[in-house]
């Protein structure tokens, strides 16, 4: 997948490490925390730690960042394993931070045994208050200089439950001067009484992040910890803490720039709102950018794939348009999906010197542009559906190249048919049109004696399959301009819902089967369709606006 004419500098940087020995095998991790789930900004964190591993034949472990309690949940751990499958990988091992908690408590017993972290009981407040600020010094707790023997009592005590949440932390003794507000004296571990998803009740104290992450990375081997630019700043406490635990490998932390989307939502705790709130269906609304939600809508793994690796990396945020992705969804799916007629404005055709009751079956190619997808057969009657927008009472002007009356258009695969007449309903609306049809224009017979005024789709009414046809728009519309808050900028024409037809398939519809349908777009059949109800989700139109 990681081409050779695509690089980066994290890519170099790999290179040039294995070159100088400095590595022998590059290991990498992807690390989500498991209180939420994955969406596209993630997807490309996952796909580099994998895809580089991959390139220089080394491994990539999927690690979950278990060490807050009080947000993580088994459903998202399982959540997210099902997402890395999708997208193709195999992780060399699945582990959790919690499968370090002990090694973790022994390496802040090994700092406080150095003098290099004490017991601080200083409310979350207060530490806040003391650390100053960019401009000013931060000044140290009265609790800095406890004893190490008194230190491991009160950190032992901490472990064993002696305290309540808030009352102490162990805190790193670094620096409550420096330029550099992570390293003025930062806290490692603090008292949660909360059950683990994993752990149970065995631990109430919970090491932070910055101190976790660091220590993991050494316990497993990795070489090169790839995270995203708002870590930056704290590399130089994940180098300390490596540094002063002596830790049998020294991983090296890469910082790359985030990934942005237009009008596409890439905040975890946006996502969770939209559910909580119910303003979504869930998680996997095909409308939502995670990558459950995608799936359902019918996005495949390798145009996911391909997008990310395309949109490269770099040491600084960026943005693409979401035409971007549609372009590499509609390059994944054109040669491999089937094309069948659907249509979401049903409009009837009665045409009127076609024999009553009899039913033809003409030969269509499943993809005109992959012969390999075999060919099927579409049915051609008196009564027929087209979509309502393609015909008109009179033909507007010059370039419209539709249905009007007294004007003809080529049916794909099928014939060539002329509107003579309309019926209409008893509020004055075109109820159907009237058309006869030219039995010497049947498709692949080679005529040619006068140029219809366009090719339209249709279905054959009698063997049609009812279906719903849900059409998205972008969840969120790009506007901040006029103060509008993340709420009122939805868009309330993200889920449009259509009742239409299509020309049933000989292989029946199963969940996530993409299809083209001609001139409407790709599309997915959704989870909640039925043998008695289809139901579709439009991946993508075929229009692209991509440059």
């Amino acid at each position: 997948m990681l081409r050779e004419e695509i690089s980066n500098f994290i890519k170099t940087i790999m290179e040039k490490d294995l070159e100088a020995g400095f590595v022998s095998e590059i290991v990498t991790r992807f690390p989500p925390e498991p209180n939420a789930y994955l969406h596209l900004g993630h997807a490309r964190a996952l796909v580099m730690n994998f895809e580089l591993a991959k390139y220089f034949n080394g491994r990539t472990n999927l690690r979950f960042d278990d060490t807050n309690p009080s947000k993580e949940e088994a459903e998202f751990v399982e959540a997210i394993i099902r997402d890395v499958e999708w997208l193709g990988y195999k992780p060399y091992k699945i582990t959790f931070g919690s499968d370090y908690f002990e090694a973790k408590f022994q390496y802040a017993v090994k700092l406080i045994k150095k003098g290099l972290a004490y017991v601080d009981d200083l409310s979350q407040d207060e530490i806040r208050e003391y650390r100053g600020t960019l401009t000013e010094p931060g000044k140290n707790s009265p609790y800095r200089d406890r004893s190490v023997e008194e230190n491991l009592r009160l950190f032992e005590e901490m472990r064993q439950g002696k305290y309540q949440d808030g009352e102490k932390v162990l805190r790193a003794k670094i620096d409550m001067s420096h330029p550099n507000l992570n390293m003025r004296d930062p806290v490692l571990y603090r008292i949660m009484h909360v059950e683990h998803h994993r752990q149970g009740n065995k631990w109430c104290i919970y090491p932070m992040y910055d101190f976790a992450h660091p220590l993991q990375d050494a316990i497993e081997g990795i070489t090169h910890s790839l995270c995203s630019l708002e870590y930056e700043n704290h590399r130089i406490l994940y180098d300390w803490v490596v540094e002063n635990c002596k830790t049998p490998h020294v991983p090296q932390q890469i910082e790359f720039g985030r990934l942005n989307i237009t009008n596409t939502i890439m905040s975890k705790r946006y996502l969770r709102e939209l559910v909580e709130k119910g303003k979504v269906e869930g998680y996997d609304d095909p409308r939502m950018p995670t990558l459950v939600g995608l799936k359902r809508r019918g996005y495949t793994p390798e145009a996911i794939k391909n997008f990310i690796i395309a949109t490269g990396l770099s040491r600084t945020n960026s943005t693409v348009e979401s035409d971007m992705l549609e372009h590499f969804l509609r390059e994944d799916l054109k040669m491999k999906a089937k094309r069948l007629m659907a249509v979401i404005n049903p409009l009837k055709v009665i045409i009127t010197n076609f024999p009553e009751g009899k039913v033809e079956y003409l030969d269509a190619p499943n993809n005109v542009e992959n012969p390999d997808l075999g060919t099927r057969k579409i049915a051609f009657s008196r009564n027929l559906y087209i979509d309502r927008n393609d015909f008109v009472l009179e033909k507007p002007n010059k370039h419209y190249k539709r249905l009007a009356l007294g004007l003809e258009v080529r049916l794909f695969h099928a014939y060539f048919i002329k509107a003579h007449d309309v019926i209409y309903d008893e509020n004055g609306n075109i109820e159907a049109v009237l058309c006869t049809y030219d039995p010497e224009t049947k498709s692949g017979s080679g005529f040619s004696a006068r140029k219809p005024n366009g090719t339209i789709h249709f279905v054959e009414a009698s063997t049609a399959r009812p279906a719903t046809f849900n059409l998205f728009e972008p969840l969120i519309i790009d506007d901040e301009t006029d103060g509008r808050s993340f709420l009122e900028r939805l868009n309330p024409n993200s889920w449009l819902v259509k009742e239409g037809y299509i020309e049933n398939a000989p292989e029946g519809f199963a969940e996530l089967d993409r299809f083209q349908f001609i001139r409407e777009g790709y599309f997915a059949v959704d989870k909640t369709s039925s043998t008695e109800r289809l139901v579709f989700n439009r991946i993508v139109p075929l229009k692209s606006s991509f440059r």
